[in-house]
């Protein structure tokens, strides 16, 4: 598969030495409360287990890990009301698969914070497409969770995903690099990701305290967190974007 030059991609099947090395690179890039979702944090091994092939790694010449991805098969029907519900419904269906797949979810794509701005987030879609179209599938899908979702937690995302720029494009950049690359919106996935967890973590993880029952806008939270004071529980459903890209 092609990479910009000085880089070369391996995915986990060919090179599972870089795959593991790669696990630090997730804690560069993600706020620590989205690396505790219940389902994929329940399934996220099937990844390494059964679907290595669809794991990869940008790495440099002396095999410095630059960007990670990851993707699940599973099957769809090629229609909007056919995708899952969000990430945590493809995740589970890519666990259990049953059968031969015609598509694959992507689930993330990494890159790491120096390496950011030097056009890769296009190079890690191209190369999932690559994958798909290697193992036969007819589609790529994905939940993209959007970049700058965060600046506005009380806006719905069915109405954030349709906004635009004065040329047209998405006012999200990251749905826009899927947009330039391809990708066509299908549906908004207002509950994708599941996180619950006790108050507690949840304090940990925002560095806010959460006093009493109610809604809270967090740092970097997509949407707001519901606290249950009398249960202890933080309830958090993140949004995602369901885009497609052809193969």
């Amino acid at each position: 598969m092609r990479a910009p030059d000085g880089l070369s991609v391996h995915t986990a099947a060919e090179r599972p030495d870089l795959d593991e090395r790669a696990d630090a690179l997730t804690a560069e890039v993600w706020p620590e409360y989205n690396r505790h979702g219940n389902v994929m944090g329940e399934h996220w091994h099937v990844l390494s287990e059964r679907w290595a092939a669809f794991q990869f790694v940008l790495v440099d010449e002396r095999e410095a890990l630059v960007a990670q991805g990851h993707m699940i098969p599973c099957r769809w029907d090629g229609t909007a009301d056919g995708l899952p519900d969000g990430i945590d419904a493809v995740m589970e269906q890519g666990a259990s698969l049953a059968g031969e797949p015609n598509a694959a979810s992507a689930l993330a794509a990494e890159i790491r914070p120096r390496h950011q701005g030097r056009g890769l987030a296009r190079v890690m879609i191209e190369t999932m497409v690559a994958i798909c179209r290697q193992h036969g599938l007819a589609h790529l899908i994905a939940p993209v969770r959007p970049s700058q979702k965060e600046r506005y937690p009380l806006i719905g995302i069915e109405r954030y995903a349709a906004w635009t720029r004065p040329d047209g494009l998405p006012l999200d950049p990251w749905i826009r690099v899927h947009v330039r690359a391809g990708g066509r919106i299908l549906r908004p996935a207002p509950r994708s990701l599941r996180i619950s967890a006790p108050v507690t973590d949840w304090e940990a993880w925002t560095g806010l305290p959460l006093p009493g029952s109610g809604e809270y806008v967090f740092p970097h939270g997509l949407a707001p967190l519901s606290v249950d004071r009398e249960r202890g529980e933080g309830l958090y459903f993140e949004p995602n974007v369901w885009m497609a890209h052809p193969v």
